[in-house]
């Protein structure tokens, strides 16, 4: 970590709130409410209540921005050094230092204050523990010293559901651990394919991501290994939720796609490995980058079917 960096003088207000609204990175809240509201549809077997799904839309969204907040002040060092993010609002010095951790302080606090007063103390909980194990266990303690980082720190992804349900029913029961063991094993092969197409930043960076630390080989072999169990955890909700014939086919048929998609992948390896390429050739990276896409269409697709099944009879 460098020392604090002053918000340049000549940004007008405008991009100065452009810059703090860019440090809470908006299409990852996106992605992270896309799981949350569904699984409040199922908590409640239908529509849920009016005010905890407004509580969950901005308790959630304040939460994941505190956290991408705490993680984008953090890490303006390395994000620098990497073609994918150096333009980031603090590797630029556009927020400083101050400003940044202000500002996740006070998004965290307001979460858990606007849980609190729509749905429940449990929420409310769930959403702090999350805020630091992704600013503490992921960002300062997972990211830079491991290659399991995003295996392990991928858990704060996770929290979403296990607050959505919560705010709708005030407790947990299997169900939501099960949805939240399916993003658990979703995230890396999700993620992975993405570092492989950045492998040469994280490098620089000296961050230890999996592509960095392994031969493109042993990654496409974790990727399709998760993808398996995580295929087989969307299944396990079939008799947990209980979940209908329209999740249970539509698991099939996305899980179907998923895998296949892994093994494309996996197949471009070897080629590129038996042509005598250097890693990172075009063939791999754009299947890579092909089920990077796809995994976010299947996560987006699985939770749709999540949340339409408790109205099919």
């Amino acid at each position: 970590m460098t020392g604090v960096v002053q918000e340049t003088d000549s940004a007008s207000p405008a991009e100065r709130l452009r810059a703090h609204v860019a440090l809470t990175k908006p299409r990852i809240v996106e992605l992270l409410l896309a799981t949350a509201v569904p699984t409040m549809f199922l908590a409640a077997q239908g529509l849920p209540p009016l005010l905890p799904t407004v509580g969950v839309l901005i308790g959630g969204s304040l939460a994941a921005g505190s956290a991408n907040t705490f993680n984008s002040v953090y890490d303006r060092d390395i994000d620098a050094l990497m073609g994918r993010t150096f333009h980031r609002p603090a590797a630029l010095g556009l927020v400083s230092v101050r400003a940044g951790i202000a500002q996740g302080v006070v998004l965290g606090i307001l979460s858990a204050l606007v849980l609190l007063i729509t749905s429940n103390l449990l929420a409310a909980v769930l959403a702090v523990a999350a805020i630091a194990f992704y600013a503490i266990g992921y960002t300062m303690l997972l990211k830079r010293r491991t290659a399991q980082n995003i295996v392990w720190g991928g858990a704060a992804g996770c929290m979403p559901v296990l607050i959505a349900w919560a705010a709708v029913t005030g407790t947990l029961t299997w169900t939501p651990v099960v949805l939240f063991l399916l993003v658990f094993f979703w995230t890396p092969p999700h993620y992975w394919p993405l570092a492989m197409r950045f492998r040469d930043d994280y490098a620089a960076a000296g961050v230890p991501m999996l592509p960095v630390v392994r031969s493109e080989a042993q990654v496409a072999a974790s990727i399709i290994r998760y993808a398996w169990v995580m295929v087989a955890v969307s299944l396990v909700l079939i008799p947990v939720a209980p979940m209908g014939w329209v999740y249970g086919i539509g698991a099939v048929l996305l899980g179907a796609g998923f895998i296949a998609q892994s093994y494309v992948l996996r197949s471009r390896v070897r080629s590129a490995e038996s042509a005598h390429q250097e890693q990172g050739s075009t063939e791999v990276v754009a299947s890579a980058m092909r089920l990077f896409h796809g995994s976010i269409t299947y996560l987006a697709l699985l939770f749709l079917l999540v949340a339409i099944d408790p109205f099919v009879v």
